[in-house]
């Protein structure tokens, strides 16, 4: 292995390739929905698992950001994926100057982080830590956006806020995305407001109230998965009152 400070996005894509599975890569496409007309249509998988990748990531950590940008904008998935958990380890280590280079450079990167595994690996750490503090208006541009993967960018960035008992911004988006066509934002604004209600359950418990009647019937279930079960039921059934 090379000294990191000179390894090459070439020496990443090698090192994946020595555990490239087919067999796995083949279920993998099917598992992540890459079919045509599918959420990753195209996607193309090497059947390497997420332990694997992480093993490789640890081998690349000091990985230029420069020789990321091409293992990042590669259209094989793992590639992708290896790279947002280098990017994910070098922001946890980073100085604030660094976790700023990282999250420009995963903002110049985002058309790139096109995938659920993707988006929830990265957002709440590059995105949401380094904007707790910060303006977060930028949230709101993404989940404005046309695309699903910026738009659940945008809600799993708050996933940070929420564990900062910092509320406001997952409720605004779930909000504006409440009506969402796709069931993989469902998952995501039901998921964050579950988490939501773990640290404190009387907000989660009055937001739902106000707008479970309009939720579609996937948020709300994930939203309540960890209710006690009369009152899930009561949510189910339409009998909960704002």
């Amino acid at each position: 292995m090379k000294n990191n400070q000179n390894l090459k996005a070439n020496d990443l894509i090698d090192a994946l390739s020595f555990l490239r599975n087919d067999e796995k890569g083949s279920f993998f496409q099917r598992f992540f929905k890459t079919g045509k007309g599918e959420y990753a249509e195209g996607d193309i998988f090497w059947g390497i698992s997420v332990p694997e990748q992480r093993e490789v990531a640890k081998h690349f950590k000091s990985i230029s950001l420069e020789e990321l940008s091409s293992v990042l904008k590669s259209e094989v998935h793992e590639h992708r994926l290896t790279a947002s958990i280098i990017l994910v380890n070098q922001f946890r280590k980073g100085n604030a100057e660094k976790k700023e280079e990282i999250f420009k450079f995963y903002i110049q990167h985002i058309e790139h982080i096109n995938n659920w595994d993707l988006v929830d690996g990265t957002a709440p750490t590059i995105v949401g830590e380094y904007l707790f503090q910060k303006n977060r208006e930028l949230l709101f541009q993404l989940a404005s956006d046309s695309n699903l993967w910026k738009q659940r960018i945008a809600v799993l960035a708050t996933m940070y806020f929420i564990k900062k008992n910092d509320f406001e911004i997952t409720f605004e988006l779930s909000k504006l995305l409440l009506n969402h066509p796709h069931d993989l934002m469902h998952k995501a604004i039901g998921w964050m407001l579950r988490e939501i209600g773990k640290k404190n359950y009387e907000v989660e418990f009055e937001f739902l109230a106000q707008h479970y009647k309009n939720m579609p019937r996937t948020m709300l279930r994930y939203a309540i998965e960890k209710f006690d079960e009369p009152i899930r039921q009561q949510f189910l059934k339409g009998t909960v009152e704002s």
